[in-house]
């Protein structure tokens, strides 16, 4: 397989430029301008002339950013890392647009959310539903600890982006104070020295149920990020 190269410059100035209009290059451009955001892209295509494909692609990788303006962000939702399976991460933590099936992760959530599809004598879930682009158009930045992982290999790119995730979650902490974030299992929950203005909710991660079967404990976080939106003044996640 030839090697493949990637246009640094280029890269940088199409992010910059879809960052602008999402409202997000104040933030992050800093980052995406140094030299640590050379290392991770540079990492990412080595590993990939080794043979080590990731996911999702690299257009889609800062979707999160694109389909939640900044302005508008109220929630963050943060997992481990994209769906390690080919063509099912979207660039939206959990989310399932690409195939418009639900993985076990998103089934979990939807069952807590919108309720269990068996309960309407449907077979699945609609491609609708598992697109949680729905949720990000009303302010709930979906996020994973890592954003791209290499193919059925899960955790295997978070050292690559730990980096941008603690660059991200300083500012969030910084010019963000009323955010609600929900972090989901114990890589998530590493994050939470960062945020101290935040207001922190806390459930295991769905994959974990899925792994060894039974139900998830949410620990209600869906009801409760809507009730401190409440207190905030805030309009209500219609999740």
């Amino acid at each position: 397989m030839e090697n493949i190269e990637i246009d640094i410059t280029n890269l940088r100035e199409s992010l910059n430029n879809k960052l602008v209009d999402s409202g997000w290059e104040k933030m992050l451009s800093p980052y995406i301008n140094g030299i640590d955001f050379d290392h991770i892209m540079n990492t990412l295509v080595q590993n990939v002339n080794r043979g080590r494909r990731f996911t999702p692609k690299f257009k889609d990788t800062f979707n999160a950013f694109y389909e939640c303006p900044y302005d508008k962000v109220k929630v963050v939702i943060v997992g481990q890392d994209p769906y390690p399976q080919l063509g099912s991460a979207d660039g939206l933590a959990f989310s399932c647009s690409k195939k418009g099936k639900a993985e076990k992760s998103l089934q979990y959530i939807l069952k807590q959310t919108i309720g269990d599809f068996t309960d309407t004598g449907r077979v699945m879930y609609t491609p609708e539903e598992c697109d949680l682009r729905r949720w990000a158009n009303q302010g709930v930045l979906l996020l994973n600890t890592a954003f791209t992982v290499e193919i059925n290999k899960i955790g295997s790119h978070y050292h690559i982006w730990k980096p941008f995730t603690q660059y991200l979650f300083d500012n969030l902490n910084r010019h963000k104070k009323d955010t609600i974030f929900i972090l989901m299992g114990k890589k998530a929950e590493e994050w939470q020295t960062l945020l101290p203005n935040c207001k922190i909710l806390k459930c295991s991660h769905p994959a974990s149920a899925a792994y060894r079967g039974g139900e998830w404990d949410c620990n209600d976080v869906f009801n409760k990020a809507n009730i401190e939106l409440e207190k905030l003044g805030k309009t209500c996640i219609d999740w």
